[in-house]
């Protein structure tokens, strides 16, 4: 399951067509979520899309190059159009280089039958960004490979420009750490951080866009044109740490996870936070033996602590009521383009959340298929304690058809059920082309 070295640079293109049909009060979950916001949450809609990438080909050289331009138009009551892909990126011995909108998972277990993770998932449109750092898990220098880190710090724009603030800019970096291997059991361990920071406020005027503004950010540091800035952090600030367990043979391996988030500081080490009962825990199996099931998920997704229901109280600070994804400054919340930057089963209005998720996917003689199915229970924040609940599934299936051109034809069944969002049922059909346009 190592990255293969195909020795050989190419050029590819892709181009498709989807409709989605649904019943009156709107797209099924998961037709619309975790794909990087491409689809509309609307009932019936439709998308295009046309692009060209260079894949990375070759991990075993000294560098490595690859980009992409896709463009998409989405059409539904407000038809828009928008790069789903427009970055490039290099890799210079282990430093990595990437600049535009590129799309890329930052969560833990398996992109496809993952529910996303709590800082970031694949929910939302891609944001433009610049990013340095090591991408992949690197062999430290003298340890035999034992010891791996990985790293980087990215800046951004959530250039959604929302009726709050508008021009609101991105900082994130991370670090991790993995030891073992070739030995058959790793553990490895992630710090990210994460923050929205500067944007004009349509309240508060200028937040900040500067340089030192940009310092005060990214060490966690009071400042800005705000009281509370001053006297807490300049940007809404959120951190999340991840640990990971991996037994691994040949070709498969599973790993158990554990992510946490925290939006208060100072941070302490993951199990050791006041929200400790907070977090995603998952245990994610690959293979690639056995065709017809090559990936399993199941996952626990709990945020209802949320450090206790009071921040403040007659005087004395408790340190809860956290309300997750929410920032009084930052009103639209840990959002971009109205959708969860995190995990898509919380929004800055329904935070605290109890849920369950699976899902299992493989290849039956040509027929590649997902299935998923989520149970969440909604409490809303603990200002507002509405409860809700919903049953999310989803069939999804394609195929190519060489006969056919080698067009790819996919089909997605999926269907709410409970008070979140009342019973609803949707299908998206899909027509897909891809190809080499040159080789070398």
């Amino acid at each position: 399951m190592a990255e293969p070295d195909t020795c050989r640079d190419e050029i590819r293109y892709e181009g498709g067509v989807r409709a989605v049909l649904s019943t009156a009060n709107g797209a099924p979950t998961w037709i619309h979520t975790n794909r990087y916001g491409e689809i509309s949450t609307q009932a019936y809609s439709g998308n295009i899309w046309l692009g060209v990438t260079k894949p990375a080909t070759r991990p075993n050289r000294w560098y490595d190059y690859d980009g992409a331009a896709v463009i998409c138009g989405r059409f539904d009551k407000t038809p828009t159009g928008f790069f789903h892909a427009l970055y490039a990126h290099v890799r210079l011995y282990i430093i990595d280089i990437t600049a535009g909108i590129r799309p890329q998972y930052y969560g833990p277990g398996d992109e496809e039958l993952s529910s996303g993770g709590l800082l970031f998932s694949n929910n939302i449109h891609p944001i433009p960004r610049i990013t340095v750092g090591i991408d992949r898990w690197t062999a430290f220098p003298g340890l035999f490979g034992y010891l791996e880190i990985k790293g980087g710090i990215t800046h951004g724009w959530l250039n959604d420009n929302n009726e709050y603030v508008s021009k609101t800019l991105l900082h994130h970096k991370y670090v991790g750490g993995r030891i073992g291997g070739k030995l058959p059991v790793n553990i490895s361990y992630e710090f990210h951080h994460a923050a929205q920071w500067g944007g004009i406020s349509t309240k508060h005027g200028d937040l900040g866009n500067d340089l030192r503004s940009l310092w005060r950010v990214a060490l966690g540091q009071g400042g800005g044109s705000t009281l509370n800035e001053v006297q807490n952090a300049q940007g809404n600030h959120l951190f999340s740490q991840t640990l990971t367990l991996t037994a691994k043979g040949q070709g498969w391996h599973v790993d158990a996870y554990w992510q946490n988030i925290n939006e208060d500081g100072p941070v302490h080490f993951i199990g050791n936070t006041m929200n400790v009962k907070d977090g995603l825990w998952g245990i994610s199996a690959e293979q690639d033996v056995w065709p017809f099931i090559s990936g399993l998920t199941f996952e626990v997704i709990q945020t209802t602590d949320q450090s206790g229901p009071w921040h403040d109280r007659d005087g004395m600070v408790f340190g809860g009521n956290d309300t997750y994804y929410w920032n009084s400054i930052y009103v639209q919340g840990w959002t971009y383009f109205d959708r969860t930057i995190g995990s898509p089963l919380l929004t800055p209005a329904n935070s605290r959340v109890w849920a369950y998720h699976a899902g299992v996917k493989g290849d039956i003689y040509g027929f590649k298929y997902r299935i998923m199915g989520t149970y969440a229970d909604n409490y809303g924040t603990y200002r507002t304690r509405m409860r809700s609940s919903n049953t999310a599934v989803l069939v999804e299936v394609s195929k190519t058809v060489e006969q056919a051109w080698g067009l790819e034809f996919g089909l997605a069944l999926a269907g709410d059920f409970g008070t979140q969002y009342g019973d609803r049922f949707g299908a998206m059909i899909s027509i897909r082309k891809q190809g080499i346009i040159k080789q070398w």
